[in-house]
């Protein structure tokens, strides 16, 4: 059998360059997190396949990788499988797995905090990040495993949670982007309760108000025309649909306005005309004060926007919702919102919660388009040892390249290729400043 030299599709090897650039922005990610007062925690890339497939996850439940029981428990499950007349499962597959590769980092987040709970203070301000994996269509940008930056806040049940989060994110972004001068961000900000009332108003019935959410979400792709289409075609009510599409009329009239005062009064009056008498009590203030309060602290070269036809994809979403978009760029690069019935789930007693999540693997290829590279921070150093004519001085050169490494440079040790050049110019291009080939007679 053949071996295969190229990574699985969807998932990417990476390069000392790729990894350089990845590194520093993960470095800015973390201190500038750190800042906020976020800790760093780690949870495994594998969980139970029970906590992944509580209808909480959206569509990306339908792309779990499902990992195998073993031994005597996969006999067991297999004996339950049947298959039909075409040889097809009749089962989905739980009964051979018992665990799956996490899709999300805010699920295992919410069983790692009902679990250690009790030796987390209170808020707990949790910044996670690691690898997670979906059995997705690979595209440019969109891999089957890819890094997540996460930071949440369990335990807090007021908006200063939200605010926290959109500021701190807003800053890592600034700090990220502006080293290649990029600039125009959006962080577009809606509530969940405010969708949810629309939909009522509407005319739609509360058991289908999930489904509404699914297809609005599209309208990115499909337009407003598309998403009335799909609601008929799902079979709605025509006179429901019509008027919840005319709720989303003139929505390029709502401005971007960066300290959010102008935002106040048409939050306000966009739920006077969309929700009645649905919208839950405080919703409305809430997200005002979010508003204000974090168009206040976030870098002039970012705005903040009410969008109401922001709808986030996962299902357990509960509050607050917020998107960052870039200005020539066709997708978000972070995302979240609250989720306060998520750690209820694992614990039987509900957490306030709130998380904003950025996509790593977009910011990396965006850096990466723009062939940037992160200036080292130190001196980088290397000696060519001429094995034929020096090979008695190695001893010599290593202890010199451990006084220099001591004094804060990198220094690296190599034979002498045959190949000098190419040698030579791969080391430059790596950021190396100084290349001393060392023979019999070379001054140290």
């Amino acid at each position: 059998m053949k071996f295969i030299q190229t990574p699985v599709k969807g998932m990417q090897d990476f390069l000392p360059s790729d990894m350089e650039l990845r590194q520093h922005i993960l470095a800015i990610i973390r201190g500038t997190y750190a800042q906020f007062g976020f800790n760093e925690i780690e949870t495994p890339v594998m969980e139970h396949i029970e906590n992944l497939t509580g209808k909480n996850g959206g569509e990306n439940e339908k792309l779990i990788f499902k990992v195998l029981k073993r031994g005597a428990d996969f006999q067991r499950g297999l004996a339950k499988v049947k298959a039909d007349e075409n040889g097809n499962l009749a089962s989905e597959g739980d009964e051979l797995a018992d665990s799956a590769l996490r899709y999300d980092l805010t699920v295992p987040l919410s069983r790692y905090y009902s679990c250690h709970k009790n030796d987390l203070p209170t808020p707990f301000k949790a910044l996670q990040i690691g690898n997670v994996f979906r059995a997705d269509r690979p595209q440019k940008g969109r891999f089957r495993q890819f890094t997540q930056c996460d930071i949440d806040i369990i335990g807090d049940n007021s908006n200063m949670a939200e605010i926290e989060l959109i500021a701190a994110t807003s800053k890592a972004l600034t700090r990220i982007f502006s080293e290649v001068n990029v600039h125009g961000f959006t962080v577009h900000v809606n509530d969940r309760r405010i969708l949810r009332a629309m939909a009522l108003n509407a005319g739609f019935p509360e058991e289908s108000v999930g489904e509404v959410f699914i297809i609005l979400d599209k309208m990115d792709k499909i337009g407003i025309d598309g998403v009335k289409e799909e609601l008929v075609r799902e079979g709605y009510d025509e006179a429901a649909v019509n008027t919840y599409i005319g709720y989303f009329a003139d929505l390029e009239d709502i401005p971007k306005d960066r300290e959010g005062k102008e935002q106040v009064q048409i939050i306000a009056d966009f739920i006077t005309r969309t929700c009645g008498d649905k919208i839950e009590a405080g919703a409305a203030d809430s997200l005002a004060t979010i508003m204000q309060a974090a168009g206040g602290m976030i870098d002039k070269d970012i705005t903040l926007k009410f969008d109401p036809t922001l709808v986030r994809g996962m299902g357990y979403y509960t509050g607050t919702i917020f998107e960052i978009t870039i200005d020539n760029y066709s997708f978000s690069i972070a995302g979240g919102g609250r989720y306060d019935k998520m750690v209820g789930k694992f614990s039987g007693q509900d957490a306030p919660a709130c998380g904003f999540s950025i996509g790593f693997e977009r910011i990396y290829t965006i850096l990466k388009d723009l062939n940037w590279a992160p200036k080292s921070e130190s001196e980088k150093k290397a000696y060519l040892v001429d094995l034929k004519s020096a090979s008695a001085r190695v001893p010599e050169v290593f202890a010199k390249a451990t006084a220099e490494r001591a004094d804060g440079r990198t220094v690296t040790v190599e034979p002498l290729k045959k190949n000098a050049k190419f040698q030579i110019d791969t080391l430059t291009k790596a950021g190396y400043t100084q290349v001393i080939k060392i023979y019999a007679d070379t001054e140290l």
